[in-house]
Formats: structure tokens, sequence, C-alpha cells
């Protein structure tokens, strides 16, 4: 088996000789051979150790035996004990849960303050299996049944070629101690379900299980990575980004191959899951405007496009902004409003200064008001020749998403008269004309905030 791991870890491209790394030991049989073939090798190595208090003097016997491993292969020790059960309590979390998260931020607070390079755990190739058959049950995509990998980031698994039944008889040539966890037996964890109730039956069929998937998994992840490739090349050409929004080309997924899929794979990293993108490409042939949520995330299905963005966006006006002076700058949702006295001025309606209009200063009646548009808001467009037209008909014309129109504004006149629809219309009652005797200039300066 020494001579397997050399081989194994040599494989992997990582150069152990002249890095150092941190074991994870428990006490228990695979930690115990992970610690004596770095000694062997002699890798430079330091060992942690936690103590869940789980098991009352069991937890401190593993203790004291792991601190005593150190001192045989003279390597540095790091042991903390946890309070478990009250960060599970804390956190509403399962005492496995507790146990996981305590550990791996404590492992990565030595790392830093040692100058680890790594991260070593015991993981198996009996592991893995487990893993994989776990998430299967879970119901996973792909990469849920690689099963366990050798790294991940900076965390390795060294003895992750390795059956149960070899770490098992290399300990016992080696005539090595271990701790025994009576934990590990009991099926009140899904995992000791699926060790010893599964596992087994599927060895009938199989005898050669643990093999067998080693070489199932290779095939897995290898068919993970070039799925995940031809999925990026689609979506660079399907998928665009705007600020805090994400937009999905209707056209670029109907035209190609099992669309649900597609659309999972942009999606299912912001909270929606595989049903859920089945029930959204079924409405794509419905009208516009349905929207779909996860916990973190909306959709909205627009003319050509899928919409998504966070729920939790920051509010853009969560109450009226009240313009109070001639001249000055007032800031509103994602834009500034700068107001200037001018001389008399001339506007034209050419449609290309939607951010700026000039206004006859003598009709406005302060304080101006700033707020999102309501149904029901009417104004007289300028160019419409004296026509009452709503908001609502406007932002239509204009063939404007929901999401866009949740952003639009209005300025309202102290006389509660619509003056401007920001940055898409003025009124035509306060347009320059032949009689005005003061102009104002006002200009709106969009602004992005990062989300």
């Amino acid at each position: 088996m020494f001579d397997s791991f050399l081989t194994f870890i040599n494989r992997q491209g990582v150069n152990l000789s002249k890095q150092k790394t941190l074991l994870t030991v428990s006490g228990g049989v695979d930690s115990i051979v992970m610690a004596n073939l770095f000694h062997k090798a002699g890798l430079a190595a330091g060992i942690a150790h936690c103590n869940f208090g789980l098991r009352g003097e069991e937890s401190m016997l593993d203790e004291m035996f792991v601190r005593q491993l150190g001192d045989q292969y003279n390597l540095p020790v790091f042991v903390k004990r946890f309070e478990t059960k009250n960060y599970a309590k804390e956190h509403a979390v399962s005492t496995q849960m507790a146990a996981r998260d305590l550990r791996y931020a404590w492992f990565e607070e030595i790392r830093e303050k040692n100058a680890f390079d790594w991260i070593a755990t015991a993981h198996h190739a009996s592991d893995s299996l487990e893993t994989a058959l776990l998430n299967l049950a879970r119901g996973t995509g792909i990469s849920g049944l690689h099963g366990i990998q050798f790294q991940n980031r900076l965390l390795l698994r060294p003895i992750l070629f390795a059956e149960k039944k070899e770490i098992l008889a290399y300990a016992r040539a080696n005539m090595l101690t271990w701790r025994d966890d009576v934990s590990n037996d009991s099926l009140d964890y899904k995992r000791n379900i699926v060790r010893h109730k599964i596992i087994p039956v599927l060895k009938e069929l199989n005898p050669s299980l643990e093999s067998t998937f080693k070489v199932t998994s290779e095939r897995i992840r290898a068919a993970d990575i070039l799925l995940t490739e031809y999925l990026d090349a689609w979506k660079r050409a399907a998928v665009r980004s705007e600020e805090d929004e994400i937009f999905i080309s209707i056209p670029a997924l109907l035209s190609e191959s099992e669309p649900a899929y597609r659309l999972w794979s942009v999606l299912s990293g912001y909270g929606f899951s595989y049903i859920q993108t089945g029930q959204i490409i079924k409405s794509i042939y419905a009208v516009s405007g349905k929207i779909f949520y996860s916990e973190s995330h909306s959709l909205l299905k627009d003319r050509g496009n899928l919409i998504l963005k966070p729920i939790f966006v920051k509010n853009l006006l969560p109450q009226p902004v009240f313009v109070t002076e001639k001249n000055g700058s007032f800031t509103f949702g994602d834009g500034i409003l700068h107001l200037e006295s001018e001389q008399k001025s001339t506007t034209s309606f050419d449609g290309k200064q939607d951010y700026i209009i000039h206004v006859d200063e003598d009709q406005l009646l302060f304080p101006l008001t700033v707020r999102k548009w309501l149904p029901g808001d009417i104004c007289y467009p300028l160019g419409m020749k004296g026509k009452r037209k709503k908001i609502s008909d406007i932002l239509v014309d204009k063939k404007m998403n929901l999401y866009q129109k949740e952003k639009v504004h209005v300025l309202v006149n102290g006389n509660g008269e619509i003056i401007w629809v920001v940055g898409i219309r003025m009124d035509e009652r306060y347009k320059i004309s032949d009689e005005t005797k003061n102009a104002t200039k006002i200009t709106w300066e969009q602004i992005s905030y990062v989300t």
C-alpha cells in the first residue's frame, strides 16, 4: 500500500515532499494509516485533532491517543475542544453538520497561522462510494455521482485510492493501533445505513464494487467536464449580464436540444430546482409577465428573454424624494437629479436627450417630488399635441419589461402634475414657450449600485 500511496500522490501533480501538510487525525484506523504513510515517506506534516466532546471519557482518550501519536512521530499536534451540541442548537443544525462546520473552519485557521500548504483528510475509496450513493438517494446532478475527489482547493484526500479492506490490512501488517468509534456502527446516521445495509447487498451483485466504482467515478467526472465545457460555450452565446440582471435568450434556449437541462445549468446556482426549470420551459409558450421564484432570485418571462435578478436588490426608492430648491442635486434610487437655472432656452422633441429636459421655471411649484410611477398616473407627453396618456401605456409602447417598469420614476410638480417620466418623456405643459421668462435645466444622471 505504501508504494500505491506514493504512486497515487505523484499522479495527482502535487509535490508533498516540498510542502507541509496538516493531517486531520481522529484516532480511527483511516487517519492513523494516513499519518503512518506520511511519516514513513518522510513528508513534512502536523496533526490536528478535534475533540467534539460527544462521547464523554472516550473523547478524552481519543485526544490522549492522538497526542501520543504526535510525540511518536515527532510532529506538532493541534487540539481543540468544541461545544458541539451548543453550536448545533444555536445554529439549528444537526450534530453532524455542527461538527463538520466547526472542524473545517478550525483546520483552515490552523493552516493559515502555521503556514501549512495543505489540509489532508483520510477519506478513502469506500467513503467515495458511500457519498455517491447518498447523493443519488437525495437527488443530485452529475457532479454528485463523482463521489469524493482527491482535491478540493487546499483540501487533499491522500488515501482516496485505497479501499477500507486495504487500509485495515495495512494497519494490521504494520502492527498499528487505533481507536474505534462505536458511533460508526449506529444506524441513526444515514451514511451508516448505506455502509451496513445497502453496500453489502450491492456487493452480492458485484464483489468488486469499490474497484468498479473507481472506474465509473472517473468516467462520470470526465463526462461532467466535457458537458460543462459544452454548456459554457452555449452560455457565452445565449446568456448575458447587465448590472444585477441576467438575460437568457429564449430563442437560443428553444432552438437547441434539452432546453430544461440547459436552463438548469444557468439557474441551479441561483437556487432554482430542476423541476422548476421544467415548469419554466412549459410557461415560455404562454403570455409574457409570469415570474418564478427561488429563495434568493426571481425569474421573469419577458418577450424574448428570461430575466433573472436578485430578490433583495437595494430598494431604489423606499420613500418619495422632495426637491426643495431650483438649483441643486438630489439623489434618488439609481440616479441623481440636477437642477440648474439658465437663461431662456429652447428644446426640440428629437428623442436624443432623454436624460435632459428644459422646463419653464415659473411653472415649478416647490417642493417637487420624485417617486415611483403608480397605476393611474397620466401626463401630456411632449410631441403629442396636448393629448393625455397613461404612464403605463407609455411604458408598454417602450416595450419595457416588468423589472424595467419597477425602476421608472416620475418628477411631480407641487400641484400634483407630472413634469417628467424621468429619462423617458417630459410633459408638454412644462416645455419652453415664447412666453417663458426663466428656464430650468433638469438632468438625470444614472448611477449603479453594487448589490
